[in-house]
């Protein structure tokens, strides 16, 4: 996409097609932006399984006009039997298998929450209504796209052998070709049950036994308590003022407090033109002192010794954090790689209620573990958690792990509202700095400011090296390198700086969109 899409009734953003024409409909006959999310939600899960499913967590961010954000967590904790004992004799958790998935599946609660707030809302349609076009794309089929086709063609050796993966993503044996029709015929069984008895059966009724049986079968740690006992939570967000207004992002255990560190460190340099060296030194200047900090103190908050709200409104740290970068130097970058891989989504209605929506399954295809009764890939982001007796992100029966997933939202000041995200690791906080200094600071184009060429400090979805990475659009190898940065160039539009996404209301009710040329994406609008 070349330009930026605008209409007036309704707008949704994916990084698959078929996901954001499923939230348009819903739109197109009066929904609101929570149900289109829903429906866009569950499309992703089936169109877009390397990069989430109805087996992993989900968070949102949901914005009606005169009320504060609402941020509803669906994420999952370790399962009661995930102690140290139970990984004994090993070094680390396995990223793949029986033992990497446990931690409970979040995501469906996070719709069941984001749905009784829709009721607040006024909203009318019903659960079977927002599922059904999932439901026909898993019985029915879809085209497998490239960035599928790609993954499991690259992943295959270590999912093969992964309990149900063959049966549904290698039907004759061998990774499946682009434009191949995968049908999933179990998930299509599951959705439609889901739509017909509710939610809540994911954790607790017929489907979740159901989802026991296999989670057993399959050799994990979960247990029907472990099930029953799960809730979604609406939670506070956190914030941070900028001249150009306020920016929402989600709390920890999150990593959006990096996000928000970020911006607010890269304001005090005072740079005033994007995409030339002072712009991207600068922000990747901002995101190693952002990412120090994340990485010594956020995780569970049950378990954090920080106030992040308080962290945020200290503007003397922010300065100093400020203060510390050099306009011609670049600062020490040493750090184990983060991982993982995301679906952002975003939805607008008429009434201008927002909603900026994160799901995931933490590695592509999660575990690798795809029950077989139901169809459902499970995560694997309790394999983040480390084998220690104490410590950060320190493995405990019912902790929850640190997530990358973050999604934002923000009020600016002349009154537009703006929702933006995007998957990708370590590269979430940065894409996002990118999006909306482009975008807020800088005046940049909707479409422009997600399209344009991107760098990526550290790791993301699909890459091992931790160096800053370059698209060659962007042309400051030379300068970057001379002061100090390891630089890598990658290809343009490359899958490693992610799939990202932006949605923006205006007072005179207009409504911007932009998707990522580098996904399968688009914007669909009204």
């Amino acid at each position: 996409m070349r330009n930026t899409t605008r209409s007036l009734r309704g707008m949704v953003t994916s990084p698959h097609h078929l996901a954001s024409q499923a939230g348009l409909a819903v739109l197109r006959e009066g929904g609101t932006a929570i149900e289109a999310a829903v429906a866009s939600a569950a499309a992703l899960a089936v169109v877009y399984p390397h990069m989430n499913s109805i087996g992993g967590d989900s968070f949102w961010l949901l914005h009606a006009p005169g009320r504060a954000p609402v941020a509803i967590e669906g994420c999952g904790r370790a399962a009661m039997a995930a102690n140290l004992s139970a990984y004994r004799g090993l070094d680390a958790i396995p990223w793949r298998g029986k033992l990497a998935a446990n931690t409970v599946a979040g995501t469906i609660s996070g719709w069941e929450e984001a749905l009784v707030l829709n009721r607040e809302w006024g909203g009318a349609l019903g659960l079977e209504r927002l599922l059904a076009d999932a439901v026909a794309y898993a019985r029915e089929g879809v085209p497998v796209g490239g960035g599928l086709a790609r993954t499991i063609a690259a992943k295959v050796d270590e999912l093969r052998e992964c309990c149900g993966f063959a049966a549904v993503f290698l039907p004759d044996g061998t990774p499946p070709a682009v434009g191949q029709v995968l049908k999933q015929p179990a998930l299509a069984e599951t959705l439609e049950r889901l739509g017909r008895d509710g939610l809540e059966g994911f954790y607790r009724g017929s489907l979740s036994a159901a989802i026991l049986e296999d989670l057993r079968a399959c050799g994990t740690l979960l247990s029907a308590e472990d099930l029953a006992g799960h809730r979604a939570a609406r939670r506070e967000a956190l914030w941070v003022d900028l001249k150009v207004g306020r920016v929402f992002n989600f709390p920890p255990p999150t990593q959006g407090l990096a996000s928000l560190l970020i911006l607010a460190i890269f304001e005090q340099l005072g740079i005033t033109e994007a995409d030339g060296f002072a712009h991207v030194h600068g922000l990747v200047e901002a995101t190693k002192r952002a990412f120090a900090m994340r990485d010594a103190e956020v995780g569970d908050p049950e378990y954090m010794t920080i106030d992040p709200q308080e962290l945020l409104g200290d503007r003397q740290r922010l300065a100093a954090w400020a203060n510390e970068i050099a306009s011609f130097q670049a600062g020490p970058w040493q750090r184990e790689p983060g991982g993982g891989d995301t679906v952002w989504f975003g939805a607008i209605d008429a009434e201008g209620r927002a909603a900026s929506v994160i799901q995931s399954t933490y590695f592509e295809f999660g575990s690798g573990i795809v029950l077989p009764q139901t169809g459902i890939i499970w995560q694997n982001r309790g394999a983040s958690f480390r084998l220690a007796q104490d410590g950060w992100n320190a493995l405990r029966p019912g902790r929850k792990p640190f997530h990358t997933l973050n999604p934002a939202l923000a009020h600016l000041r002349d009154g537009r509202v703006m929702v933006y995200g995007t998957m990708g690791g370590d590269g979430q906080p940065q894409t996002q700095a990118a999006i909306f200094s482009r975008y807020a600071m800088f005046g940049q184009e909707l479409q422009q400011a997600v399209s344009a060429p991107r760098w990526l400090l550290g790791r993301t979805w699909g890459d091992a090296s931790t160096s800053l990475k370059l698209e060659p659009r962007l042309g400051l190898l030379e300068e970057l390198s001379a002061v100090g940065h390891q630089v890598e160039i990658v290809a343009d539009y490359s899958d490693v700086m992610g799939h990202a996404g932006a949605l923006v209301w205006h007072p005179n009710c207009v409504l911007e969109g932009a998707a990522d040329p580098r996904s399968d994406g688009v914007v669909a609008g009204w």
